[in-house]
């Protein structure tokens, strides 16, 4: 195809597309098992300047865009088609429309008949063992083509083809990061409420592709991706001691994680993937350490006397968000990552517990226990702008997608007489509260989202 207009995704814009959106499979061409990113050119259209975001998020949540997203084909194109428009169609700032898939250009004029402010055209090419996909984003009002790439994978990888894309939409239209294409680790509960089996498991961050990671045979708890690896730290009770394990995705093998003669629990790892903080029992009460990955070695942080834990680091590294009662009821405090001095930060009614930093650095989720309820809020790192977002019989484990902007939690329902009607399930919640929904993933718990699969 040639055309005298330049490319709309430069060669090195590219390759920044690949390392946004998933770098392991982003090969070079010809890499037997590779997902490649390949620029399209824009048709006798104008193109949308990189970077140029259209619409805000806070905007997105008022009025979602109306996007026209025509079926790519059949079979496998109408499955990649469904999870595109249901990855926008589940964000809240989205309102996909169906149409008919014109040949070249689309049909501005019925496109804006229909209320779109945004298209996608494309199309699927099953090339045996690999697909080809090609797809292009469309602003409706100008006719410019904001973005164009062909992406060629395993035919195996189709839904991931298909976050990727609805991740690339997302950015475009929103000016930020997408989060589609990640997963969620959690708690897998099956049977009676008095003697659940608990299974280590993942799924996709819409619910789908679930699988288990370990057997039920032992009581396994709090799930944590690592960000820097294919890998998660759980807390188990294997031979009856619970303790933190670790957890290769990729190899299925687990390893201990520190000997400590007191129960390790509540693991989360460093941003950078090489450490993991975690609290240790000693005596009635808890302490706070770090464990290099490399050396294990470790570092005490915390020596109260109370219960410290559930321990969270910021974005950069500098800093630690953490649950203690050493000021007479369980509350968050934040201190160096190295130690040293703690600051109480949250000051409302009610107990606080389970922080966890955002990964944008401008908020700390946690859950609150008030007059026998839980709530669910986010305040910002000095605790100011307390908001509670959603209550409930008991909403907990809170987990920040990718870019910061959607919250994964447990909720439970009450149990009834004798436990009847008790459900444990994930749900996600926007950051201010809106668009709250119920994941497909059965009976589950302890929600840890991923950063964007590598």
């Amino acid at each position: 195809m040639t055309s005298s207009v330049k490319p709309l995704i430069p060669d090195d814009d590219a390759a920044r597309l690949a390392a946004a959106f998933g770098r392991r499979g982003f090969m070079a061409a010809g890499v037997a098992g590779g997902l490649v990113a390949t620029p399209l050119f824009a048709s006798g259209t104008a193109r949308a300047q990189a970077g140029d975001a259209e619409i805000t998020v806070d905007q997105a949540r008022t009025a979602p865009i109306p996007i026209v997203l025509p079926s790519l084909g059949s079979g496998v194109a109408q499955q990649i088609t469904d999870v595109i428009s249901a990855d926008l169609g589940n964000s809240g700032l989205f309102r996909p429309i169906s149409a008919t898939m014109p040949q070249g250009t689309p049909d501005f004029s019925t496109y804006k008949s229909l209320g779109a402010r945004a298209a996608m055209t494309g199309k699927v090419v099953d090339q045996g063992s690999s697909l080809r996909v090609e797809f292009r984003l469309w602003d409706v009002l100008t006719g410019n083509q904001l973005q164009g790439t062909a992406y060629t994978a395993g035919s195996q990888d189709w839904r991931r083809i298909a976050h990727i894309i609805a991740d690339v939409i997302y950015s475009r239209m929103l000016g930020e990061q997408g989060y589609f294409n990640s997963r969620i680790a959690y708690i897998a509960r099956s049977g009676p409420r008095q003697h659940q089996t608990t299974r280590l498991a993942i799924m996709d961050q819409d619910g789908a592709d679930s699988r288990y990671l370990t057997n039920g045979q032992w009581l396994t708890l709090m799930p944590r991706f690592n960000p820097a690896n294919n890998e998660l730290a759980f807390l188990s009770y294997a031979n009856y001691r619970p303790r933190v394990y670790l957890f290769n995705l990729g190899t299925g093998q687990q390893r201990l994680l520190g000997d400590f003669s007191g129960i390790s629990f509540a693991p989360r790892f460093s941003p950078d993937g090489q450490s993991v903080i975690l609290s240790v029992t000693r005596g009635a009460g808890s302490d706070l350490y770090v464990v290099d990955l490399a050396s294990m070695a470790r570092r005490q942080l915390t020596a109260s006397g109370a219960i410290d834990t559930s321990p969270s680091f910021s974005p950069d590294g500098t800093q630690i968000v953490f649950n203690s009662d050493r000021g007479g009821s369980p509350q968050l405090y934040i201190m160096s990552a190295s130690g040293g001095d703690a600051k109480r930060i949250s000051y409302g009614h009610g107990h606080y517990g389970a922080p966890v930093w955002s990964p944008r650095g401008d908020l700390i989720a946690f859950s609150r226990i008030a007059n026998g309820s839980f709530s669910l809020g986010v305040m910002a790192p000095d605790g100011t702008g307390e908001r509670i977002l959603t209550e409930g019989f008991t909403v907990e484990s809170a987990s920040f997608c990718p870019n910061g902007r959607v919250l994964a939690f447990c909720r439970q329902s009450s149990g009834g007489a004798n436990g009847a009607g008790f459900a444990t399930g994930i749900s996600t919640i926007d950051i201010t509260g809106f668009h709250e929904r119920a994941l497909p993933a059965g009976s589950a718990s302890d929600p840890a989202w991923s950063p964007l699969n590598k």
